[in-house]
């Protein structure tokens, strides 16, 4: 068996409740890509064949996960400043974006792709065309990742079932890789704004039918919401729920203009997502549309595991840059049981894929919300960014955590920099000072994709002299047109 030891570091341990405390002196022991155990430095014997990694003086936690993104558009990182959110997409991103084709996506999914490992991030759960070479980029490079085919309705049927065999693709491309796929598939209906009912209760139909989870937008403004409620009789949460999108499984993203009705929809849909997983449950037989999927089985002592149902992705920059008004409402939805995890959303907004910098904004926007200096502790913010993501990538039982039995997906962290110290809680500083460049080695899968802050898997320099090769053409808004026009 294949076996790797991190040796003589601290482990954030991150419980599904209370406070997460450091453990010092620890090794790591793993075999065959899963946490073994985790015990005191030097309680582990050297064996050989075993690969060892000294840690001493540096801190290992979850691997991060990047809950929302659309890796992508890296390619358009700082091509659209200073603009309304109405001229962000019609006259940027979505004419932008009739420039996309698989060539392109691929070189900026490369890029993506290292940014993360770079930064510690080992999962990330994205949204976007072209996915397939998002998921060789991936593969390529290491990382663990959900994709989600984007599709609109003005696409047709044709563009509709497109999406749909692209997932499938995706997830036997994963299959086939991996006993234990580090590539999975969501599908990725855009919006209830530019997603027809018909087609969104045919994707919670394909969904069900096939073991799928469903990705997409919904309630990002409060513009949006109420020209839900004045275009179709229901705001988004609503239009999710009576196509069927709840019950069948959902992440979505953003969710920051949320009703008092909406918030009772999902306290109700939470709360028979648990009795479905009991045995006798509401959901316990086979509807017409039920197979067996892998995002059945839930650990109810841990209030983040319910994949398959409803998450929530929270972008904390992205709503403070394009001035939309409010941000998701955490604490409502923890209280209605919707686990909600921590994303960066694209980099042409969110100019970076930090997590680090959005767990902290979604830290700072949360506490000035509540008004409330004692609400979304270091804890709570390093749970959502860590077990949060887990439930919001559909892996609830196997990653966010180090511990026996889940995936060895693990960033070890250097906390020495000045502006780190000195070192009264380093939960603080993970939370309040850590940069991307303080990571220093990252393990995905039990594998060493990032030793001493270089990039193992790709030649880095390659992939940048790609990118910069081929951005411009993205950018050009010569063409005219768009692939979508912005108007919930």
């Amino acid at each position: 068996m294949a076996r790797l030891v991190i040796r003589n570091c601290s482990v954030l341990v991150v419980p599904p409740a209370g406070e997460c405390r450091v453990d010092e002196y620890q090794d790591i022991v793993i075999e065959d890509g899963v946490i073994d155990e985790v015990m005191p430095s030097g309680a582990f014997t050297g064996e050989a064949g075993v690969e060892e990694v000294d840690a001493s003086g540096l801190i290992a936690v979850p691997g991060l996960v990047n809950s929302h993104t659309h890796s992508p558009m890296v390619m358009m990182r700082g091509a659209a400043e200073d603009v309304s959110i109405d001229d962000w997409f019609n006259r940027r991103i979505w004419p932008m974006e009739t420039n996309l084709t698989p060539e392109r996506v691929k070189a900026g999914a490369r890029l993506a792709c290292a940014e993360m490992l770079l930064a510690g991030v080992t999962t990330f759960v994205d949204h976007y065309f072209h996915a397939d070479q998002i998921a060789a980029a991936a593969l390529e490079l290491g990382i663990r990742a959900d994709l989600a085919p984007t599709f609109f309705s003005s696409a047709g049927a044709d563009g509709r079932e497109a999406a749909y065999d692209a997932a499938r693709a995706i997830r036997a491309l994963g299959a086939a890789a991996d006993e234990y796929p580090r590539i999975t598939a969501s599908l990725g209906p855009h919006a209830p704004y530019t997603v027809t009912d018909e087609d969104l209760t045919r994707t919670a139909e394909v969904a069900r039918a096939e073991g799928f989870r469903i990705h997409l937008h919904a309630a990002e403004t409060e513009d949006q919401t109420r020209s839900s409620q004045e275009r179709f009789g229901a705001t988004p949460i609503e239009i999710l729920e009576r196509t069927g999108v709840l019950r069948a499984g959902v992440l979505i993203a953003h969710g920051c203009s949320l009703t008092d009705s909406d918030l009772s929809i999902l306290t109700a849909q939470a709360e028979r997502s648990r009795r479905s997983d009991q045995p006798g449950g509401l959901f316990d037989q086979p509807g017409p549309f039920d197979q067996p999927g892998p995002f059945n089985q839930s650990d109810q002592s841990n209030p983040f595991d319910q994949a398959g149902r409803t998450t929530v992705a929270a972008c904390l920059k992205v709503y403070l840059k394009l001035a939309m008004g409010s941000t998701t409402p955490v604490k409502q939805l923890q209280q209605a049981g919707v686990p909600v995890g921590v994303g960066t959303d694209g980099a042409a907004v969110h100019n970076t894929l930090d997590v680090w910098e959005s767990l902290r904004l979604l830290a700072l926007t949360q506490k000035q919300r509540e008004q409330d200096a004692e609400w979304m502790t270091v804890s709570d913010t390093l749970r959502l960014a860590t077990r949060g993501g887990a439930a919001a990538a559909g892996r609830p039982d196997s990653i966010g955590a180090i511990e026996p039995g889940r995936r060895a997906d693990i960033a070890l962290v250097d906390l020495s920099g000045p502006h780190c110290q000195p070192l009264h809680d380093p939960r603080a500083a993970l939370v309040y000072s850590t940069r991307a460049s303080d990571v220093v080695t990252v393990v995905v899968d039990g594998n060493i994709v990032v030793r001493d802050r270089r990039l193992l898997t790709a030649d880095l320099d390659e992939i940048l002299a790609e990118a910069r090769a081929v951005a411009h053409t993205l950018v050009d808004l010569s063409r005219g047109g768009a692939v979508q026009h912005y108007a919930p």
